[in-house]
């Protein structure tokens, strides 16, 4: 396919995210890993709830870059493309039990705290640049799961937070990991495509709510990978499992977008 850049939906490094800048796991779950050509591009991350149990910072640090170039890992950021703009959203600060109930867990908060504050800013910035976004295409890229029929279902802190600024702002796809599956369910009410992709190591099989299959219109309880793409009208998505066999195709068209 001769990609241009690899997305990596959280939980980078499990299972405790990485303890320092200097922490072999990175080279050891990260460099040593992705050895194809075909993967030898900018690879941009978003951080999983695994990844808090470790340093956060470590993974934000420049400093890995200077070990493997491919890396980048933000806490919210925005991939401008030609045809297409990528919301990053650092989603385990919405989520409740985190904070209240982290049983034997502990999570490395520094930059988050207050977290009322952080999230309201967090949110402020995300519609406020959804809003002014001349993408023809937008894609939001969270960890954690808005719709999901996997392990851990549906997220109702981002249901209820960060699903209305969404559907408020024309985003076309919500693209997470945390559920170790491949899925896509389509929203009945805003036209957002809702895609899982956390089949990258472990996968859980059967682990899964066979009674809401509401809207659901794929889902493999293994391993595997998706792959986009674009060109300013059309969108192809694909499912496959680790052998590289086309599971779930997902084809969506739009109009060119008009200059004012």
């Amino acid at each position: 396919m001769d990609i241009d850049f690899v997305v990596s939906t959280g939980d980078n490094f499990y299972n405790n995210g990485l303890s320092s800048i200097n922490d072999p796991t990175f080279v050891e779950s990260f460099t040593r890993v992705y050895t194809a050509k075909s993967l030898q591009k900018q690879w941009y991350a978003v951080l999983g709830n695994h990844d808090y149990h470790g340093d956060v910072e470590a993974q934000l640090n420049p400093a890995l870059r200077r070990i493997d170039e491919r890396w980048l890992c933000l806490r919210s950021f925005i991939l401008q493309t030609e045809v297409a703009e990528f919301f990053f959203v650092d989603t385990t600060p919405f989520i409740d039990k985190y904070f209240r109930k982290p049983n034997k867990h502990t999570f490395d908060w520094r930059g988050v705290l207050p977290r009322k504050d952080y999230l309201s800013k967090l949110l402020k910035d995300l519609d406020l640049t959804l809003r002014n976004s001349k993408a023809n295409w937008k894609f939001v890229i969270g960890h954690h799961t808005i719709k999901s029929i996997g392990h851990h279902r549906s997220t109702e802190e981002l249901g209820k937070l960060l699903l209305p600024i969404l559907e408020a702002n024309g985003v076309d796809m919500y693209i997470n990991g945390h559920d170790h599956c491949l899925e896509h369910i389509s929203s009945r009410s805003s036209g957002i495509q809702f895609l899982t992709s956390g089949g990258g190591s472990k996968a859980w099989k059967g682990d899964v709510d066979e009674l809401d299959r509401d809207g659901v219109e794929f889902y493999y309880d293994g391993q595997g990978f998706m792959s986009m793409q674009l060109t300013e009208t059309d969108a192809t998505i694909a499912f496959y499992d680790i052998s590289g066999k086309d599971l779930h195709h997902l084809s969506l068209s739009k109009p060119r977008h008009s200059a004012v």
